[in-house]
Order: C-alpha cells, then structure tokens, then sequence
C-alpha cells in the first residue's frame, strides 16, 4: 500500500476495522475491492453503523462475495430498508480473483475482510486480505511482542 492510499483511508470520515484478524491471521497479500450496496446499506455504512466481526469472503461462480457482514438498518429508513446480514458482492478485476481463487485452494489459506472506509469519490471499499491462519504458539508470540510494545512506550513516558 503506498502512502497516498494510506492518507485517504485516514481522511476517510468512516474506518470500520476488523480488529481481530491481525491476531487470528498472517497478511499473505492485500486489495482494496468495491462493495456492492443498496441504499439504505451506504446510508448506514456513511454513520459508522457497520460490523465486521465473524465476518470471511469466498468465491463462487467467479464473484468475491462478503459474508457475515453486519450492516444495522438505516434509521430513516421506511419499508424498502436492507436486510442486517445477506452476503455483499467485492468489486475486483478477474485477475485479482483468480489468484485468490487458487490460492485458497491450498489448505491453510482464507481471505478476510480488514477494513471498510469511504474513498474521496464517495464509495465504500473494502481492504481484504489472503491469510494464513497462526498457530497457538503464534498467537502467543504475538501478545508478548504487543506487550513488550507497551512496557518500552511507558518507559519512554516515564523519562520524558
């Protein structure tokens, strides 16, 4: 991800994250993929009403489809409002989806949603990752490092 993409995903008014795959997971690859939205759906996303907890991405037919994506009913919405939970179809080029596809297929592999944000056009995209799942011992490992991460930045705190 080079920098430009990173400054807009952080003036993006909504970054919905997916907090626990960095834990789960090793990031293998990245892409950023369109969603496909209703009305409502856009509506809730722009409020910051949207989960993605539990949520995985799988291919069919050819099509990158989000499932378990939570998206809370629009307020204001009347009687044509979104269903919470259907599965959303990723916007990505044949090639992208190809190497996903194959990739998958090897044991151990998954493509997980990381985070949900608003380009400067006013869409909402999708970053995904191809993942490896870690082990318990990496699980381990990981927490470690994050506290060890915190003890130095105390520390530092303490001699400023």
């Amino acid at each position: 991800m080079n920098k430009e993409q990173e400054l807009i995903r952080k003036k993006s008014p909504v970054n919905i994250k997916n907090k626990k795959a960095s834990f789960e997971y090793f990031f293998i690859e990245e892409f950023t993929a369109g969603i496909v939205l209703t009305g409502t759906e856009i509506k809730s996303i722009r409020l910051g009403k949207a989960s993605l907890v539990d949520t995985y991405c799988t291919i069919i037919n050819g099509e990158l489809w989000v499932k378990g994506m939570n998206i809370s009913t629009y307020f204001y919405g009347s009687y044509n409002n979104h269903e919470m939970k259907r599965d959303r179809k990723l916007l990505l080029t044949k090639r992208e989806i190809n190497r996903l596809a194959s990739a998958t297929k090897q044991t151990g592999y998954t493509i997980v949603p990381l985070l949900v944000f608003i380009d400067e056009n006013g869409r909402a995209k999708m970053d995904i990752a191809l993942c490896k799942g870690k082990k318990e011992y990496d699980k381990r490992q990981t927490l470690k490092e994050k506290e060890d991460r915190r003890e130095m930045d105390r520390a530092m705190k303490v001699y400023k």
